[in-house]
Order: structure tokens, then C-alpha cells, then sequence
């Protein structure tokens, strides 16, 4: 069932979503060649925990962290491996859902390690405006399959990238996984149409080469856990937020930079009133 948000719920998320942006803001001073996954996990849990928010992963069908981080060809789920040090050029992508008084907000943000290459560089700039793209069609009226159609578009007919079909976008609040499910591929006009009060979450995750993905294994008996990388080990790239749809336009509630994301949205509505491909 999906469910319509009130002002008062919509708001509690934006709160949700401040504690969480607030967590990537640090993560953009601690992420830094030498650090370990499990460094970027306690920082993040002990942020969360300390402002009285709870991290929603924790726990959530026996997932034993705040956080999941992916490194390079690793797409998604990944655990923060105490093993698993950041070197110089890195791509590292950080997950994470939060829950404040209640209310659920969930975002994913890319980092560069060091100094990256120009092909990087690429992948995560055209990955964040294939997200404010997703974003600037989450009106009401619009259909599920405009986002994706945008998005899968931006990425694949105009860059050449991969855009990953298994792992979607969601409906979010009052748990973490709602519906709708919010594909980032599909076809302009179809899907279920949007309407005021829908909180959702669009969270392309783009590869450089294959749009496939394939199942691994955490190397490690005592945590044992599946999460996944590219087929051809291209590597990957992911941003997301948690986005409520009102009267007004989309409103992002896990917003890092409202400049940023007007930068990106004046963006996003320039490539879309050129039809994306011209």
C-alpha cells in the first residue's frame, strides 16, 4: 500500500534527512587515502547515535551495520570490512537509512579517495545529474516511467554507462522499503502516476561498462554476507536521495547543499527541455 504524507510527516523526514546529510558533510573531511571501511562505519554510527537518531540498516534482516560501503567495481551492500583500506583514486560509495523520532530518510553519496582519475571524475558527475534528472520529473502527474526513462536515457544513450536494473529506488516512511518501486530505466508515460505527498527515494546506480551485476561473497566465516559488483568489474558509481512530492515541486529531505541541488535541478530542466539526447 502506498501511503499519501502529511506536512507534519513530510517535515519529521526533512528532520530525519538533515541528521543524515549531516553525516555525508563529515564524511567529505574523514574519507581520505588509509582509512578503512569499518572507519567510515563508526563514524557514521556514533553521529547518528549521539543526536538521537537510530541507523535503520542496523539489524534489518541481519545486517550487522549502520552502513553499507562499496568500493570501486562494488556496486551495492557491501559491509564496512575492517580489512578493506581506501588507496589513492578510489571511488567509494557510502549507504545509509536513518531513523529520527519515528521518521525514516535514506541517501547514498559517492566519494573520490585522493586524487581520481579523469574517467572518474566522469562516472560520478554524470551519475549525480542522471539523480537530479530522476528528481526533476518526480512531479505529480508524472509517471514512475518518466524518472526512469530520464535517467536511463542520460546514462546509457547520451554516456555510454550501464545502468543497473535490479537494484531500484522505493517508496520510504513509515519503514524504510515502502512502495512504489521507482525503477531507474523505463519508458516515458507508463508506470504508476505521482501524486502530492509520495516520499520516495531515486538512487541510480551507473557502471561504466555492462548494466549487469553479479552476487559475491564477504570473504569472511564469521560475517557472512552477500552484496554485489559489475559483471565485467567496470566500476560504479551511486547517488541518492530521499525526496518528498508536493504542490510545490519535488522537495529533497536529505538535501547536503541546497545550492548543489539547485545547480543540478536548473540543470537537470535545461537537458530535459532539449529532450535529453540533443
Amino acid at each position: 500500500m502506498i501511503t499519501l504524507k502529511s506536512a507534519r510527516e513530510i517535515e519529521g523526514m526533512r528532520r530525519s534527512g538533515e541528521l543524515l546529510a549531516g553525516v555525508h558533510l563529515g564524511l567529505r573531511k574523514l574519507i581520505k587515502p588509509g582509512i578503512s571501511a569499518y572507519d567510515i562505519e563508526k563514524f557514521a554510527d556514533e553521529y547518528i547515535t549521539s543526536r538521537g537518531g537510530h541507523p535503520s540498516e542496523k539489524g534489518f534482516e541481519g545486517y550487522k551495520y549502520a552502513t553499507c560501503v562499496d568500493v570501486n567495481d562494488e556496486v551495492a551492500h557491501g559491509t564496512p570490512r575492517k580489512d578493506l583500506y581506501l588507496k589513492e583514486g578510489d571511488l567509494v560509495k557510502v549507504d545509509m537509512t536513518v531513523n529520527l523520532d519515528g521518521y525514516e530518510s535514506d541517501s547514498c553519496w559517492s566519494y573520490a579517495v585522493g586524487e581520481v582519475s579523469q574517467a572518474t571524475k566522469d562516472l560520478m558527475e554524470v551519475t549525480k545529474q542522471a539523480l537530479y534528472l530522476g528528481i526533476a520529473e518526480s512531479v505529480a502527474g508524472n509517471r514512475l516511467g518518466d524518472i526512469g526513462y530520464a535517467i536511463q536515457t542520460y546514462t546509457e544513450d547520451v554516456h555510454g554507462y550501464g545502468d543497473v536494473r535490479e537494484l531500484i529506488g522505493h517508496g520510504i516512511q513509515p519503514t524504510m522499503h515502502e512502495q512504489p518501486n521507482v525503477p531507474h530505466y523505463g519508458e516515458p508515460g507508463k508506470g504508476l502516476r505521482l501524486k502530492n505527498g509520495m516520499t520516495i527515494t531515486i538512487e541510480p546506480m551507473i557502471n561504466e561498462g555492462t548494466w549487469q551485476i553479479a552476487a559475491k561473497e564477504v570473504n569472511d566465516p564469521n560475517d557472512s554476507w552477500e552484496y554485489y559488483v559489475t559483471a565485467d568489474g567496470s566500476w560504479s558509481a551511486q547517488y541518492e536521495h530521499t525526496l518528498a512530492i508536493t504542490p510545490e515541486g519535488p522537495q529533497i529531505l536529505t538535501s547536503q547543499d541546497p545550492e548543489e541541488d539547485a545547480h543540478y535541478l536548473k540543470l537537470a530542466q535545461e537537458i530535459l527541455a532539449r529532450g535529453i539526447k540533443d
